[in-house]
């Protein structure tokens, strides 16, 4: 009798994780606040990075308003997107639903983007950059721009293009800065490593989804997101590394011990 009740408990708690996993944490979209840089007494720059959004049957355009909300309500002075909007546009890709979302996002100095690997997939790579310049979004493609900050002071934001179906290149991506500061966008994180010579203060990437279901068991691992899986890395020559775990879902519509997430970065420049 007791063999069989904990066999009934052990049925119970599987088809509970598994409800879990398919229905509730794949829309548990959690915050993340966190500070970079010494506080010498001047306001920060607040950035949010969102990342991997991944835009399908399971995760509809609808679903943008409830980020759109969230990073809104944070009153970010930068919004950076590091890629993967849809998950295949061919399938599933409601541009103008997105577009209009994604114009709804309010930062002063500015809404930047780079490559992800499914934009170039999935037939999105026309689509794409259209959707982000009526969004107001700069993509940043082997690009950056110089940003004037109210202290007086300036940032420069570069962006890589993808790494798996793109061509990224450091040295374009840096070629425009004249800022003390340099925040690198790259989609895949494991391209980090080229640019630990070029003072580069902050790279923000995505791509690995954290795994996107965490077991004892079992990691999951996507190509270019092997060394560098999640959260945050101390890189060589005061490199600073941070792996978003995004807020969409590949592959499999679920996500266990890995939620959704908004990244919130108070910087001192």
């Amino acid at each position: 009798m007791k063999k069989r009740y904990f066999f009934y408990l052990f049925l119970l708690a599987i088809i509970g994780i598994i409800l879990y996993a398919f229905f509730i944490e794949p829309k548990r979209i959690v915050t993340h606040n966190y500070t970079v840089g010494n506080n010498d007494g001047q306001k920060p720059v607040k950035v949010i990075q969102i990342s991997d959004i991944h835009i399908q049957e399971k995760y509809p355009a609808a679903q943008l308003e409830k980020i759109v909300t969230k990073v809104n309500n944070e009153k970010p002075d930068i919004i950076l997107f590091t890629g993967d909007l849809f998950d295949n546009y061919a399938l599933y890709g409601p541009a103008e639903e997105v577009t209009q979302a994604l114009s709804r996002l309010s930062a002063p100095l500015g809404k930047y983007a780079v490559w992800g690997n499914h934009d170039y997939g999935g037939a999105a790579a026309h689509v794409y950059p259209e959707i982000l310049e009526a969004a107001d979004f700069q993509l940043l493609e082997n690009s950056g721009t110089n940003v004037s900050l109210p202290n007086g002071k300036s940032l420069y934001i570069a962006g890589l293009d993808d790494s798996l179906l793109g061509n990224s290149s450091v040295n374009d991506a840096l070629a425009d800065r004249q800022s003390e500061y340099t925040i690198l966008l790259s989609h895949e994180p494991d391209k980090a490593d080229s640019a630990l010579d070029q003072n580069v203060q902050l790279i923000l990437s995505g791509h690995s989804h954290g795994g996107q279901v965490k077991l004892p068991f079992l990691t999951i691992k996507n190509v270019m997101a092997e060394k560098y899986f999640e959260g945050f890395y101390n890189l060589a020559n005061d490199t600073t590394l941070y792996v978003n775990t995004g807020l969409g879902t590949t592959k499999i519509p679920a996500r266990f011990r890995v939620p959704p997430e908004i990244a919130v970065f108070d910087i001192y420049v």
